[in-house]
């Protein structure tokens, strides 16, 4: 059967973002359907202003407010009549990130009768009590499902297989509200639809208005879990024989930049006070049956972590294939990675945790008035190595990132009393603006950080595969294309844990970074492959210490 996608996109008193939503589902090549579930006048009004089926945009006004629930299922209805098999839901207020869409749909393309699902990656804009109940609603689930694999059902990003999704809906009377999510969910799951799990940040707009009511909806919730576990029960032998099948494999692959850094923040609030209660030892054990929920529910990045190791000890001739006990091995040296950093920025770190492998060059570095570029890796622990920086060179440091998690951990260090010395910029693309401030900084005599292994935010073009591990990886033209703009010197900083404490290694890689026109692309690889080779020599050294957890080789 031919595959046909549209959009559906329930609204209630929600128009602000709605115009923006629909524009990025016509760049999908999206046909959108809104279901205006009795709006307010000034809403109702909006939405019918944009009704245009000739340009690929249906209102359906409903008279009287049902709720999301009702909204959706009408919806679902509707475009399964009008021929369509597969329906992307999404709600109007515009907080899902929608550049995750593409590979949403590029999974349900591989596998037509899964549910591709939303999991929700929230910053702090959202409320503590609605990150709460979800986890509650998660643990429900769990239990009705008896898998873990429905890791998100109130998610509102979502692609439903229309043909499996009706008949549940006219088969079962669910929930018209916000219990609708999640019950849909878990009966496609009863009946066999396998789930496909996608993280998708999620941010709440300013002046952004819930429909949900936290009496009302909270109630539903309670009745329809409990019914949902009742059922379960009662049709236990039924549920377990039409378990669905597993997707191991997916050819789409998550860019890294949609993976959310899982638990991390709650994660270190728990570790600080368990490190001044017991030591970073006592720490790590008690988190590490933490670590092992996130090694066990986090297929995807521990498919990541099993690849690489498997290559690192082919590279390094060990003959062995690693298990997963290295693996969450793996897991355990990145959450001791994070546990050092933040300890150490909240002074609560040994002064001789790290040295230099070469004190006069550190301090030949450190004296050098030019600006520069400094090339890191996620490799080790690299924001240690300002501790061997007075506070004026750190003054000097501006750090180049291109996720929300890394401020994030900028503002936790604060609540924490850490000095912020460093300059954070956050940035997916350096477009001619930031490119005029970075060289102002340069000239200022400050160095920018960026990172050298990953690939960049948006776009695949401004990549070289080059050899690393014996097979081809995309490394970023980022750093050298920088520095050619910038017109100044480059450094390449490691920073590994060796025994008991930590060792810097910060040598030059190019006083000038200079791209001929004719001969730019073969020189932009060749920059990459000396890249490559030294981010290799150390990888080596200690394979557990690389922290890339997705498809680098993709």
């Amino acid at each position: 059967m031919t595959q046909r996608f549209c959009a559906i996109i329930p609204s209630h008193n929600h128009h602000l973002a709605i115009e923006a939503v629909i524009a990025d589902m016509h760049d999908l090549g999206l046909e959108v359907w809104v279901i205006d579930d009795a709006s307010d006048q000034p809403t109702a009004d909006a939405l019918a202003a944009l009704h245009a089926p000739l340009a690929g945009v249906t209102v359906i006004r409903r008279a009287i407010n049902g709720g999301k629930g009702a909204a959706v299922a009408d919806g679902l209805r509707r475009v399964a009549a009008a021929g369509f098999t597969h329906a992307v839901q999404i709600d109007a207020d515009g907080q899902h990130d929608r550049a995750v869409l593409p590979q949403m749909l590029g999974f349900s393309r591989q596998h037509p009768d899964a549910m591709v699902i939303g999991q929700a990656m929230f910053d702090r804009s959202a409320p503590l009590g609605r990150r709460i109940g979800r986890w509650v609603t998660h643990l429900w689930v769990f239990i009705e499902t008896l898998s873990l694999r429905l890791r998100d059902t109130m998610c509102g990003c979502r692609v439903y297989p229309l043909v499996t999704t009706v008949a549940v809906l006219d088969r079962a009377k669910i929930g018209t509200r916000m219990d609708f999510d999640s019950e849909i969910l878990v009966r496609l799951f009863w009946r066999g639809v396998p789930p496909v799990m996608v993280p998708v940040q999620v941010t709440y707009p300013p002046n952004n208005t819930s429909n949900f009511n936290i009496w009302r909806d909270n109630w539903l919730l309670t009745r329809m879990h409990t019914r949902l576990v009742l059922i379960m029960l009662w049709r236990l032998p039924r549920i377990l024989t039409t378990r669905p099948r597993p997707i191991t494999r997916l050819s789409v692959r998550s860019h890294w930049a949609t993976l959310d850094e899982r638990g991390r923040y709650l994660g270190l609030r728990i570790g600080v006070l368990l490190w001044r209660l017991l030591g970073r030892r006592g720490c790590l054990i008690v988190l590490s049956p933490v670590v092992a929920y996130f090694w066990l529910t986090g297929s995807q990045s521990r498919r990541a972590s099993l690849q690489f190791l498997a290559r690192a000890f082919a590279a390094r001739g060990d003959g062995r294939h690693p298990s997963w006990g290295a693996s969450l091995g793996h897991f355990m040296h990145y959450a001791a990675r994070i546990l050092d950093g933040f300890i150490a920025r909240i002074g609560g770190a040994d002064a001789r945790m790290i040295i230099s492998d070469d004190p006069a060059g550190l301090a030949k570095f450190a004296a050098d008035p030019r600006g520069g570029i400094i090339i890191v890796a996620h490799l080790g622990n690299a924001e240690l190595s300002r501790a061997l920086l007075d506070a004026r060179s750190q003054a000097r440091l501006v750090v180049l990132v291109h996720t929300r998690h890394a401020m994030h951990y900028e503002r936790l260090l604060r609540e924490y009393g850490a000095d912020a010395h460093v300059t954070l910029i956050e940035v997916t693309d350096i477009g001619p603006e930031t490119a005029i401030a970075l060289r102002a900084r340069v000239d200022a005599g400050d160095w920018i950080v960026i990172a050298g292994d990953r690939t960049p935010v948006t776009g695949t073009t401004r990549v070289s595969r080059v050899p690393f591990l014996g097979h081809d990886a995309p490394l970023s033209h980022g750093p050298y294309i920088l520095a050619s703009l910038m017109e100044c010197p480059v450094w390449l900083l490691f920073c590994r844990r060796v025994g008991g404490r930590h060792v810097l290694s910060i040598a030059p890689f190019a006083d000038k970074v200079v791209l001929p026109r004719r001969t730019r692309l073969a020189t932009l690889a060749d920059y990459a492959t000396t890249y490559a080779v030294a981010l290799e020599t150390e990888v080596l050294k200690d394979p557990f210490q690389w922290y890339n957890f997705y498809d680098f080789w993709a």
